[in-house]
């Protein structure tokens, strides 16, 4: 059992909120958080919503949680029942009014766009979102960061016993979501279609998206790529990175960035099974960068909003944190054990005056560059951002 740092922070969010939604994709291990939760709280009560069981307890939801006051009621798979938070809202509040202000409801989901906008509307005040991800470096230790970059961080992937069934169970799990779950979550889409367009996305990770060569190489109009995209980044599975916006004289670039969110995914979609076929492949160096870029999104404070800077001249930083206090760091990201200092970079540097830079690359040593550079190892910056996150 590979212990999650986030189980700390619904600990917190528990003794703070009446709700808490702790969302992630499938098999990401949320409901092995949640039921050790449950089982280390006597009076809590259980619900998986795809349990029939489960489901028919609240078939008077009104009445059955009415009965759970005072226990703290854990609702698995709740995008499933999306009148269910007109009702918790009710719930919630005659549960303060009785003088329990906090601890009600710990609800999971995978993200789906219905579950989020119900619980916006219906328990907005009430409620906070926790973002439960694949596993990181920090949780599973550096030394397996490699496997962790090959097999991504769902952990039945990365707790295979080869690389050849890691590379099965993603597979499955791709086709799972495209011929299951999306078709659950509203309007049909054609599965056939996400996936090509999935995979598009993993060839081109890390760079600019463009609506427009997407709906011609999938031969469907911008529109429609556009909410199939949504669909993805609502899901969890694919990151639309923002560009940074700096007060310079400088044309910068306007369009997110597009990853893949788990690398895992990325080489399971390129059918790149193992460690070798990943590094003979171009796809190594962006699948790289999407990978850090996670790690150390997860492990920055909440509050922080993460960017890129890219100019029109092609000069770039690949992750620009704004850290609560007005602070900036930027943050290089390279492969390889001897990483370079790139010009750009220096010219980033006088552009947004970052309070510190970093170039992060996959040796573990960290030492100074020269020029307030400092290069550091991808488990050594991640736990000095969670070391910030703590503060």
């Amino acid at each position: 059992m590979i212990d999650r740092f986030l189980t700390a922070t619904v600990a917190a969010r528990l003794g703070q909120f009446p709700a808490v939604a702790l969302i992630g994709p499938r098999q990401v291990g949320k409901t092995t958080l949640a039921r050790r939760w449950a089982a280390a709280d006597a009076g809590s009560v259980y619900l998986d919503l795809e349990d029939p069981a489960d489901a028919a307890k609240l078939t008077d939801a009104a009445g059955y949680l009415r009965a759970q006051q005072g226990r703290l009621v854990v609702i698995d798979e709740v995008q499933r029942a999306p009148g269910l938070f007109g009702v918790l809202r009710v719930l919630i509040d005659e549960r303060i009014r009785s003088g329990e202000a906090a601890g009600h409801f710990l609800l999971l989901g995978s993200a789906a766009p219905d579950m989020l906008r119900q619980t916006g509307e219906s328990l907005a005040g009430r409620i906070a979102y926790l973002e439960l991800g694949p596993l990181d470096v920090r949780e599973t230790g550096r030394g397996h960061a490699s496997r962790l970059w090959v097999r991504g961080g769902f952990p039945p992937s990365f707790l295979a016993v080869s690389d050849g069934e890691s590379a099965e169970w993603r597979e499955q799990f791709i086709r799972t979501y495209l011929e299951r779950d999306i078709p659950q979550l509203g309007p049909r889409v054609p599965a056939e279609t996400l996936r090509r367009l999935w995979t598009m996305l993993a060839h081109s990770q890390g760079s600019l998206l463009n609506m427009a060569a997407l709906a011609r190489a999938l031969a469907i109009d911008g529109k429609t790529v556009a909410r199939y995209v949504d669909l993805l980044v609502d899901l969890l599975l694919v990151r639309r990175l923002m560009p940074f916006h700096a007060n310079v004289r400088k044309r910068l670039v306007k369009a997110p960035k597009v990853y893949v969110r788990d690398s895992g995914l990325v080489h399971a979609l390129l059918r790149l099974d193992d460690e070798d076929s990943v590094l003979g492949h171009p796809i190594a160096g962006p699948s790289w960068e999407g990978f850090v870029l996670e790690t150390l999104i997860r492990a920055a404070p909440a509050r922080a909003r993460p960017s890129f800077y890219g100019t029109a001249t092609g000069v770039e930083v690949d992750l620009v944190l704004e850290l609560p206090g007005n602070r900036i760091w930027a943050v290089e990201i390279k492969r390889g054990s001897v990483p370079g200092i790139a010009r750009g970079l220096r010219v980033a540097m006088d552009d947004i005056r970052p309070e510190r830079t970093f170039v992060v690359y996959s040796g573990e040593e960290r030492y100074p560059a020269g020029g307030s550079v400092e290069v550091i190892g991808l488990a050594g910056m991640a736990e000095m951002l969670a070391k910030l996150h703590a503060e």
